[in-house]
C-alpha cells in the first residue's frame, strides 16, 4: 500500500484526552456518541469501565477478543440492555432485535430471500430506478442536498425491490417522515443510560411517535394490499414482500413479524446504504485524484457490461471506495451485548451483566489495525490488500450469527447506484460550503444538509 500519497482526512471527533466522568458521558452520548471516546478507545486492545452505561461496560477492540466473545461464545451473551431500550420500540420483534426462538425462526424464514440468486435478480430493477432519478440531475440548476437525495434514490429502490412499488405511500412524505424518526428515535436518552425501565417515558423519542405510527400504518396496508391480491389469484410479483408471506403462519412468521421485519429493513438495508452513499459522494468531491479513477472505471465498466447484476465484481476501485467509506463512517457505529455468565479470556474475566460492546467507529480507526486510520485511503481495499485485513478489524455489516443478511444486497445497490451517477456526472461541494460533521444516530450521518452541485460529464 503506498503511503507517499497525502490523502484526505476527512472531519471527525478527535480522541478526548481523558475518560468523561458519567454526567459528562450522559450529555455527550446524548448529544454524539462517537465524540464519548477518549484515546485508549483507538489504541488500546480493550477499555474497561466498572461504572459504565447499565452496568460493568467492556469495549473489544481486540480482534481474538472480539472473536472470542462475538464468535466462539456468541451463547454466552443476549442483546444489551441499552440498545434493546433504543431499538425495540421502533423494531419490535425484526431480525435486528429478536432473539431467541423468535430470532432463530426469523433468520431461517428470511435467509433463502437474500440468496445470490435472489439478490442478482433485484439488480434490474435497482438499476432501472436508478435510471430513472438520475435525469433529475440533467436539468437541476440549484445545489441539491445529497443526504436527502439517496434517502429517496434508496427509498424508490426499496419500493420497486422488496414491494414491486406497490407500497402505499408517498415517496416525498416517506422521506420527510424517516427524517425525522432516525433523527429521534435511534437516540440515547440519558433514562437508557442509567437502564430504566422501559415502561417510562424517554422525552427525546417522544418527537419519533408520529413518523412511527406512519411507517407502522404504510406496512401495515401495503401487506394488506398484497394479501388481497393473493387472496383474489391475481398475478404477483416475486418480490421481497411476496417471499415474506409465503411463510407466513405455522412454523414460519406471524403477521405481526412480517410487519416488523419490513420494518427493519427500511431501518437496516435502506437507511444505512443511504448513508454510506451520501458519505462517498462527499468525499468523492473531497478526493479528485480518487474520483476520477472512478468515473473512469464506471464510465468503461457500464458502457461495456450491459448486465447490472455483474457490475459490482467488476469495479474493483469503486467497490474499494465503498468500503473504505464504510471504514471511516460506517453506517452502524456499535454493537453490543450483554454477558449472561462469566466468560473468561485470557486474564479477563468478563462478569455476568457486563455490557459488551464493538465500537465499528473506533475499531475502523485504531491505531494498531490501520496506517493514517483517519485517512481516506481506498487502496487499503484494492484486490492484493483486501486479504491482508483480518476478518474483525472490518465490520461495516456487524459480525458473528447476526451478521447483515442483507449484505452483499447492500454492496450490489451501491454499486449499480454509483456506476449510474457517475459514469454521467460529477458532483461537487458546493462553493465555501463547511465539511459534514458525523453523527451517531440510528447511523452515522452528516449533521447538516449535504449541499452539493452537479455537471454532466
Amino acid at each position: 500500500m503506498n503511503t507517499d500519497t497525502e490523502f484526505f482526512v476527512p472531519p471527525a471527533p478527535a480522541p478526548r484526552l481523558h475518560p468523561p466522568g458519567l454526567l459528562e458521558m450522559i450529555k455527550i452520548v446524548f448529544r454524539n456518541p462517537i465524540e464519548v471516546w477518549d484515546e485508549s478507545a483507538y489504541r488500546e486492545p480493550y477499555v474497561f469501565n466498572p461504572n459504565g452505561m447499565g452496568g460493568p461496560l467492556l469495549v473489544a477492540n481486540d480482534t481474538d477478543l472480539i472473536r472470542h466473545t462475538f464468535i466462539e461464545h456468541a451463547d454466552s451473551f443476549k442483546m444489551s440492555k441499552v440498545r434493546q431500550l433504543v431499538l425495540r420500540p421502533l423494531l419490535r420483534d425484526g431480525l435486528i432485535t429478536a432473539e431467541g426462538n423468535i430470532w432463530k425462526r426469523a433468520r431461517k424464514t428470511i435467509s433463502p430471500i437474500f440468496t445470490p440468486r435472489h439478490v442478482q435478480g433485484f439488480a434490474n430493477a435497482i438499476h432501472s430506478t436508478t435510471e430513472a432519478f438520475a435525469e433529475r440531475y440533467g436539468s437541476a440548476s440549484q445545489p441539491v442536498d445529497m443526504s436527502q437525495d439517496m434517502t429517496l434514490l434508496t427509498f424508490e429502490i426499496l419500493s420497486a425491490c422488496l414491494f414491486s412499488n406497490q407500497i402505499v405511500g408517498d415517496p416525498d412524505t416517506f422521506v420527510e417522515q424517516i427524517e425525522i424518526l432516525f433523527q429521534t428515535a435511534g437516540k440515547i436518552d440519558p433514562l437508557d443510560i442509567v437502564a430504566a425501565p422501559a415502561w417510562m417515558p424517554r422525552i427525546s423519542r417522544l418527537p419519533c411517535r408520529k413518523p412511527l405510527a406512519y411507517f407502522r400504518k404504510l406496512i401495515s396496508d401495503t401487506v394488506e394490499l398484497r394479501k388481497m391480491k393473493i387472496a383474489a389469484d391475481e398475478e404477483i410479483p416475486d418480490d421481497f414482500l411476496s417471499l415474506l408471506l409465503q411463510f407466513e403462519g405455522g412454523d414460519g412468521l406471524s403477521r405481526d413479524e412480517i410487519e416488523d421485519n419490513v420494518m427493519s429493513f427500511i431501518g437496516a438495508g435502506h437507511e444505512t446504504t443511504a448513508r454510506a452513499l451520501c458519505w462517498t459522494f462527499y468525499l468523492l468531491a473531497r478526493a479528485p485524484e480518487e474520483r476520477e479513477k472512478v468515473e473512469k472505471e464506471v464510465k468503461r465498466v457500464t458502457a461495456k457490461i450491459k448486465n447490472p447484476a455483474q457490475w459490482l465484481d467488476a469495479m474493483p476501485y469503486t467497490k474499494a471506495v465503498f468500503e473504505e467509506v464504510m471504514r471511516l463512517y460506517p453506517p452502524v457505529s456499535s454493537i453490543s451485548r450483554e454477558a449472561m455468565e462469566d466468560v473468561q479470556w485470557r486474564d479477563l474475566t468478563i462478569k455476568k451483566g457486563t455490557q459488551l460492546f464493538v465500537i465499528p467507529w473506533t475499531i475502523h480507526r485504531h491505531r494498531s489495525n490501520w496506517e493514517e486510520p483517519d485517512a481516506f485511503n481506498p487502496s487499503r481495499f484494492l484486490p492484493g490488500n483486501r486479504e491482508k485485513l483480518h476478518r474483525y478489524q472490518y465490520l461495516p455489516f456487524g459480525l458473528g450469527p447476526r451478521v447483515c443478511i442483507g449484505a452483499r444486497f447492500a454492496m450490489q445497490e451501491a454499486a449499480i447506484v454509483l456506476g449510474v451517477l457517475l459514469s454521467r456526472y460529477r458532483f461537487d461541494m458546493v462553493a465555501d460550503a463547511p465539511d459534514p460533521w458525523p453523527v451517531q444516530k440510528m447511523t452515522t450521518q452528516p449533521r447538516d444538509p449535504l449541499m452539493m452541485t452537479s455537471q454532466r460529464l
